[in-house]
């Protein structure tokens, strides 16, 4: 059967799942008239609001895909209104939110994105239940005996419960990928771009228990020390390179996935990179760069949950990214699944 084949059989039983642990926050998009100096006052044109975060970012576009399996969330919000705004979007997508917790001394994590039309967004970002996450409180196990497969987490370095690294020497997010793997899942991990210093030693304890690792190229480089961008901005591809194997040799078991936004490196131990260039995009058809990556790692949980070759893979996670700029939100731009194996067709019929 060739990729894609029968993806949208909505009568058939759905079989296998994934589910999508970390992040859920609300975001509270203001428009702004102009970005103003301390003391000033600009006027807010337009508001928008939705829900953002890792998890929920990702979970929602595989729903939009039309992902054929099951989905669902686990993590924490607040016991209060952005924590019913959470759940009631995750409903729409028909998205289990079971796995979620309900906290009632914690607020549901929440951004106010500042977006002045033409210029780079600002975020304010509190971070409330997203902060008590730990790996006590996600049971892998319990999606692994309902049939799931993939167990995703995102962002690790954005969430402090995890993050942290004890007397021991592991982190919470350690943890919950051993017991997400020894219950048999396989387990997929996304960090979110932090200027942490200690950014390559908290992630570095949770590589030995990843399988596959998504991750843009700014992540690689902190991730492992790798200058992967010169000074004018351009791409070092030898540095893309040693990231890749530095992320590898660290432990991750099956793939390092590293992208931006020219191009994709995919490796996988015992094998050269396998390396996809992206197709440009229009600049005056970017609405927003927010949420680009979490398209492009959904695609790739899609095609690695329905066993596609990885050219394939990539050909339909470069199509989800460049779709998804042209929304305003983190998911609204995302179509379903169809649409993009068409335009990766078009784009290169040999990964079809």
């Amino acid at each position: 059967m060739r990729a894609g084949e029968e993806v949208h059989d909505r009568d058939r039983q759905r079989q296998g799942g994934i589910v999508c642990a970390g992040n859920f926050i609300v975001d509270r998009v203001h428009t702004l008239s102009y970005w103003p100096e301390q003391g000033n006052l600009a006027h807010i044109l337009h508001q928008d609001l939705g829900v953002g975060g890792g998890a929920a970012n990702v979970v929602t576009d595989l729903a939009s895909l039309g992902f054929p399996g099951k989905l669902a969330a686990a993590g924490c919000i607040g016991a209060d209104q952005d924590g019913g705004i959470v759940k009631a979007r995750l409903a729409v997508a028909g998205v289990d939110a079971g796995g979620l917790t309900a906290l009632a001394d914690r607020v549901t994590a929440h951004t106010h994105v500042m977006n002045v039309p033409g210029q780079n967004r600002t975020f304010f970002y509190h971070g409330g239940a997203n902060d008590a996450v730990t790996d006590e409180l996600v049971s892998p196990a319990a999606f692994a005996k309902a049939d799931y497969r993939l167990f995703y987490l995102g962002y690790l370095m954005l969430l402090p419960g995890l993050d942290g690294i004890g007397p021991d020497g592991r982190s919470g997010a350690s943890r919950l990928l051993e017991a997400a793997r020894h219950a048999g899942l396989t387990t997929c991990v996304d960090f979110v771009s932090s200027e942490d210093p200690e950014f390559a030693a908290k992630v570095g304890v949770a590589l030995p228990f990843c399988d596959y690792l998504i991750i843009n190229e700014m992540e690689a480089g902190r991730a492992t020390g790798v200058i992967v961008r010169d000074a004018k901005g351009d791409l070092i591809e030898a540095g893309l390179l040693e990231a890749g194997e530095r992320l590898l040799a660290a432990g991750v078991a099956k793939g390092a996935i590293i992208h931006a936004p020219e191009t994709c490196f995919w490796f996988a131990p015992g094998a050269f990179p396998i390396i996809t260039r992206s197709r440009p995009v229009d600049p005056d058809d970017i609405v927003s760069t927010v949420g680009a990556g979490d398209a492009f790692c959904a695609a790739v949980l899609y095609g690695l949950h329905e066993n596609w070759p990885v050219e394939h893979i990539c050909a339909v996670a470069h199509a989800a990214a460049a779709r998804c700029l042209k929304g305003a939100t983190a998911t609204d731009g995302i179509p379903d699944m169809s649409i993009l194996l068409r335009e990766a067709k078009e784009t290169n019929p040999e990964s079809a």
